[in-house]
């Protein structure tokens, strides 16, 4: 792995970005010189890192001279903006949002699955959506031990998914709700303390969200099946940090639960918590601040053949989105 890299985190005052300095901290990854970046509200302010405090600085076109690796997670917005400029300037972007999940030219990528595909990067190299992530996870292992055909999945995805103003917002409702007081909303259309919502992103003409039809193709590209369907319903629920994930899948060849553990038991990342008769099964409480995703409940699928139903819980702060995003850069760091 090359050293001493000039490393850029765009959107570094941020949810995730905060996530991204802990983690290429804890990794010790190779870094020479850090530059936070962010809108020029934030400039000046300073972040910790490696024992010491990094001023922020304001995020510019010319923000990226001798820069070799740039994170970005600042919104799609600002990644069609800026992310050329970085390129141009000879920076390898990572990005975390969905601008370029879907060109053709651009990676999408799960290391655990595809990281072979960042060698053919093009100057951006994407990280998929934080619930596509956590469930592939789980289902790639038994995919190659079966051959997937189609999933049905429901997500519960943590406020955290929509940024620090989600957290303020759950905690706000349930402060306004202990006190008496009317709740207030600001980010969700609807309460969501003591409550779930079955909307998370934008509505498509096809009745499905943005966020459901994300699972789909994603999941696609990452796992190199382009015939492989999803019929996703993404809900929001109170629980400030890591989704979870429902899933039924149907497969190609016969299944066994026994064979289905022992690939997961196998696979890179995720880790096996599945003995009901203790309740064991993963939780998003227990899973929050976690690298790993855990899975649990494998069964088989009662109303398909070749079916097995699991529930998969990862932090999408984390592998769900920033450590997903250091594993791209470290793949990167490689070539």
């Amino acid at each position: 792995m090359r050293e001493e890299l000039h490393v850029a985190v765009v959107g570094a005052t941020g949810a995730v970005g905060i996530e991204m300095l802990e983690t290429l901290e804890k990794r010790n990854f190779p870094i020479g010189k850090l530059t936070p970046l962010a809108s020029a509200r934030s400039a000046g302010k300073t972040l910790p890192f490696r024992g010491e405090e990094i001023a922020v600085q304001e995020l510019t076109k010319d923000s990226f001279d001798g820069v070799d690796i740039a994170l970005f997670s600042a919104g799609g917005g600002i990644s069609k903006e800026f992310a050329p400029a970085a390129v141009e300037a000879g920076a390898v972007v990572v990005d975390n949002s969905s601008a370029f999940r879907m060109d053709d030219s651009v990676p999408l990528v799960v290391p655990e699955i595809n990281a072979a595909d960042v060698a053919r990067h093009k100057g951006i190299i994407a990280n998929p959506n934080c619930s596509t992530i956590v469930t592939v996870m789980a289902l790639y292992p038994l995919h190659q031990a079966f051959g997937v055909k189609r999933i049905f999945a429901s997500t519960y995805q943590a406020v955290s998914g929509s940024g620090a103003m989600g957290i303020a917002e759950l905690k706000r409702q349930v402060d306004e709700i202990n006190e008496g007081r009317e709740v207030s909303r600001e980010v969700y259309p609807h309460q969501i303390a003591f409550n779930v919502l079955p909307h998370v992103d934008v509505f498509l003409d096809n009745g499905y969200t943005n966020e459901e039809m994300k699972m789909v193709h994603e999941s696609r590209k990452i796992m190199g099946l382009p015939d492989f369907q999803a019929s996703v319903t993404c809900v929001r629920v109170p629980v400030y940090r890591a989704h979870s994930i429902a899933v039924s899948a149907e497969f190609e060849k016969p299944v066994s639960v026994e064979r289905a553990r022992e690939s997961i038991n196998a696979a890179p990342g995720i880790d096996l918590n599945d003995d009901v008769t203790s309740n064991g099964y993963p939780l998003p409480l227990e899973s929050a601040g976690q690298d790993n995703c855990q899975v649990g409940r494998i069964r088989r699928d009662c109303a398909m053949e070749n079916g097995l139903s699991f529930w998969v819980v990862g932090d999408q702060l984390l592998k769900g989105a920033a450590l997903n995003t250091v594993q791209i850069a470290e793949e990167v760091a490689k070539l």
